[in-house]
């Protein structure tokens, strides 16, 4: 069984910010955004866990193994580099869905995220070690099928793009609703899913699901691990059996 520990990250009073003491230049909050975001994936993976970008105002991360302290650290490190600072939500559960429900709440408990005092929060619960195992990370690295091929060398990249983001947005939504698994894009033809203990036959489901609501076809490899990049590392190495093999569904041996 998963026991995902998930991350909520949120840049506190981020609206207000942006537009006081004037508007500031879209361009000027794309680059905090964006550097922001890379050194969250540093200072989180250099402890093992994964960020994902979402809204980039609010940023999922999968944190097993990092405790209350580690958190603290993170905060920390934010507030000395940025004119904004940050605060986390955290929660476990077999279901990352639910996980991230309840780290959300942690913080929505706490006030507004356009709430001016509300700051630097840090609540949760995170993993002790004698709740780990294993088997607490299941990640899924989908792919697809010859995107290259069927989409970067025919279309211009903009139908290219919509193409990706119709199988992305079908895959995470049924991912969501049926299996309460969170579906990330990272670039390229890639999306990452944090799992809850799904077997073959529902990736399968998953693949054919997607393919049936929006015509893209898709390959996954899965990996299970006590950490998001050990699991992740092992779901790319399925993903290549999948390749080699020319199979749909693969999981890390």
């Amino acid at each position: 069984m998963t026991n995902t520990q998930v991350t909520l990250i949120q840049i506190d009073n981020y609206g207000p910010w942006t537009v006081t003491p004037e508007p500031r230049r879209e361009v000027d909050l794309q680059t905090l955004q964006s550097r922001l975001y890379a050194d969250l994936s540093q200072l989180i993976g250099n402890r093992e866990g994964y960020v994902f970008f979402t809204r980039f105002d609010n940023m999922v991360a999968v944190t097993n193994g990092l405790d209350a302290e580690a958190h603290a650290l993170i905060q920390e490190s934010v507030g000395n580099r940025y004119p904004v600072t940050v605060s986390l939500g955290i929660e476990a559960d077999p279901s990352p869905a639910a996980a991230l429900g309840a780290a959300t709440t942690n913080l929505q408990e706490a006030g507004s995220a356009q709430d001016a005092g509300r700051t630097e929060i840090l609540r949760g619960d995170p993993l002790t070690d004698d709740e780990r195992t294993a088997e607490d990370v299941q990640i899924a690295h989908f792919d697809v099928n010859d995107a290259t091929g069927k989409y970067t060398d025919q279309l211009n990249e903009f139908d290219s793009f919509i193409r990706i983001e119709q199988g992305y947005a079908s895959l995470m939504q049924f991912m969501r609703e049926a299996y309460d698994s969170l579906s990330f894009f990272v670039g390229g033809d890639n999306v990452i899913a944090v799992c809850s203990g799904m077997a073959k036959t529902d990736y399968r489901d998953a693949i054919e699901h997607v393919r049936e609501d929006v015509g893209v076809e898709l390959k996954v490899g899965v990996g299970c691990a006590r950490t998001a990049q050990a699991a992740g590392m092992d779901a790319k190495h399925a993903l290549e059996t999948c390749r080699y093999e020319g199979t749909a569904v693969e999981f890390a041996e």
